[in-house]
């Protein structure tokens, strides 16, 4: 018939698996490449670069999340040797696991997205692992809203992972309550400290160069009465104070003022104006935006906790954990994708230092725990059920 093609379709649809908000979040967002009002760039170059503590904080972090040693393990064994394992002691020619995930855990402070390529085939281990910059990558969002490529962008030239086919990257990014695609730095929330901090770091560095001295004005008054200087007077007058008076080798060297000119100080001196006291309360705004305790960075006047010992407890505790264990169990569930095995990857909290009190404490209190089973105890310490299924003890 001539109309038929106006006629419904019977044929049900396959099935499709797809989050209810998918379609409201494309509606939002599709096309569009989300970035923070202060790019990672400018963040980096500032907070990091540019600032001890920023630099201080994210290195204390990355470098003692990425010595933490971890472990690979499934319902009933904890692997002592796995291709995984050995893929995470050697990722690449140029980096070992610390290296590379102090890069990864780097990136995801500064940034709040880390990015992780796998090279070789999908089916199989992968023969390499590298980090991504997280200023070169883009979330391409599809129509659903979901990610269906990444592209990564160098000068001119961009290369295109394809997420829907392809197992190639995992993503790793802190939480954003405002944006589908990127995570939050802490950079970011620490931005505006940032500031203050490096412009009084400015201000003490041209006070120094001023021989730490305010500046002030010099009042002319004429023997007239007049208070203006002639052009020549007043040329002559700049170049002195340029060639003899500015500058750090010009510190305290007495000025000469000819009859007409007085010297009247202007401004506050340092004490006045708090500076110091200024310049540490920034400081522990950035330290405190990076949960990192302000006693562990030298800076002075915090009095949060009695001791040196008590503060790294709770840095590991509150900071180097958290961020671990999530970044390990993003990787091990995809790395695990390549195998086909359902593994887990964790930090092992039992060669953690600076837990030692809190671990002998609770093995104690697991021990002496008589109405427990054995396999009840393994469980509570987050170790695999024993090989021959013993669950007495």
């Amino acid at each position: 018939m001539v109309f038929d093609f106006l006629r419904r379709q019977t044929t049900e649809a396959p099935e499709h698996k797809a989050s209810a908000t998918g379609p409201v979040v494309a509606y939002h967002s599709a096309g569009r490449v989300a970035w923070s009002p202060r790019d990672t760039v400018s963040l980096t170059r500032t907070g990091f670069s540019g600032n001890p503590v920023g630099y201080r904080s994210v290195k204390l972090i990355a470098e003692s999340a990425a010595a933490l040693p971890l472990v690979l393990q499934d319902g009933q064994t904890r692997f002592e040797e796995h291709p995984l394992l050995g893929l995470l002691t050697s990722p690449n020619l140029a980096q070992g696991r610390a290296e590379l995930f102090e890069t990864l855990f780097g990136q995801l402070l500064l940034s709040g997205d880390g990015y992780l390529e796998a090279v070789g085939d999908d089916d199989a281990v992968p023969l390499e692992l590298h980090v991504l910059r997280s200023d070169r990558m883009n979330v391409v969002p599809g129509t659903d809203g979901w990610p269906v490529a990444y592209e990564y962008k160098v000068g001119a030239r961009a290369h295109r992972f394809d997420a829907t086919q392809s197992n190639t990257i995992c993503h790793v990014r802190n939480f954003h309550p405002q944006d589908d695609h990127y995570g939050f730095s802490p950079l970011q929330a620490a931005a505006m400290a940032v500031d203050v901090h490096n412009a009084a770091s400015r201000w003490s560095k041209a006070l120094l160069d001023n021989a730490a001295r305010p500046s002030g004005a010099i009042v002319y008054k004429g023997m007239d009465g007049s208070g203006s200087l002639s052009t020549d007077q007043y040329d002559r007058l700049v170049s002195e104070m340029e060639s003899h008076h500015q500058g750090a080798r010009n510190a305290g060297r007495p000025m000469l003022l000819e009859g007409g000119l007085d010297w009247k100080p202007m401004g506050f001196s340092p004490s006045d104006m708090e500076f110091q006291k200024t310049k540490e309360s920034a400081a522990r705004e950035i330290a405190l935006a990076f949960g990192v305790p302000p006693m562990l960075l030298g800076i002075q006047g915090d009095a949060t906790y009695a001791n040196y010992q008590e503060a790294n407890r709770a840095f590991y505790r509150l900071t180097v954990l958290p961020l671990a264990t999530r970044v390990a169990a993003t990787v091990g569930t995809w790395l695990s994708r390549f195998t086909g095995e359902t593994l887990v990857l964790k930090p092992d909290l039992d060669q953690v230092p600076a837990l030692a009190a809190e671990r002998d404490a609770q093995w104690s209190r697991v021990q002496g725990a008589d109405f427990l089973s054995k396999a009840e105890k393994r469980r509570l310490l987050g170790l695999p059920a024993e090989a021959d299924g013993t669950s007495d003890g």
